[in-house]
């Protein structure tokens, strides 16, 4: 008994290093994958497989209709509205940042919603989590994501989804989750749900068709030293390498 002790210490010491958390559900003993931080902020991965990190800090700063956003993203937010609004677009920003009091209670509110047309608990609860994100693992509780909805009194959904979706990049949003990504992701297809990573990942990702997992990926190609990402924008040649920040 001891000796399966000790060897169980050694096993949570070594997640411990390795950036895992432990989490303990309905009596059960399991393990989160923390989000990490390596790739600065801008480019955290929070999703389903990785949690936001405990010690997790930003400023917010609130929009005219009382929502909130982390403060970093809020001019190239605002200026990606003024020039939506300068062609004549009726948009708004419907959700921000959230607590995870609020996502808990928008996931509870959906598991209900699908128990009351029929299904069992679990099934309600996973159909749910395909439109909710469970809480800790949502880009709303960290500020970077925004759900932009149009005035539908002077402007329709898909003039709105349209223009963001082919010109969020300029402003460094990428559209976090497209029909085509669900298996990646997790998520099902949000038209609606703009995430900042900055510039130039969203023109590359843009460019590259990629989501977020698919990026993080991809950048590991091109470690410092060895060959670069050659890529044109703002009529200049850069080059780009692959250093996390720690």
């Amino acid at each position: 008994k001891g000796r399966h002790i000790r060897r169980f210490l050694m096993i949570l010491a070594l997640l411990a290093v390795a950036g895992c958390g432990i989490l303990i559900c309905a009596g059960r003993l399991g393990f989160k994958k923390t989000a990490s931080l390596e790739n600065g902020w801008n480019l955290i991965l929070v999703n389903r497989d990785n949690y936001i990190p405990d010690n997790y800090e930003f400023e917010l700063t609130e929009l005219s209709n009382g929502e909130k956003v982390d403060s970093r993203i809020y001019p190239s937010l605002q200026d990606m509205f003024d020039d939506a609004r300068a062609k004549g677009l009726h948009l708004f920003v419907a959700a921000g940042y959230r607590t995870e009091e609020k996502q808990r209670q928008l996931l509870e509110e959906k598991t209900e919603a699908y128990v009351n047309e029929g299904h069992s608990r679990s099934e309600a609860r996973e159909l749910a989590e395909e439109w909710v994100a469970v809480p800790g693992t949502s880009e709303h509780q960290i500020g970077i994501a925004v759900d932009i909805n149009a005035d539908t009194k002077y402007s329709s959904r898909d003039s709105v989804y349209g223009w963001l979706e082919k010109n969020s990049w300029k402003y460094g949003f990428i559209r976090r989750y497209p029909p085509d990504k669900t298996e990646i992701t997790g998520v099902i297809n949000e038209p609606w749900h703009f995430r900042y990573v900055g510039w130039p990942h969203a023109k590359l990702m843009e460019e590259r068709h990629l989501v977020l997992e698919e990026y993080l990926e991809w950048l590991h190609d091109f470690p410092l030293g060895g060959e670069p990402l050659r890529f044109r924008g703002l009529g200049r040649l850069f080059e780009l390498y692959y250093l996390p920040v720690w």
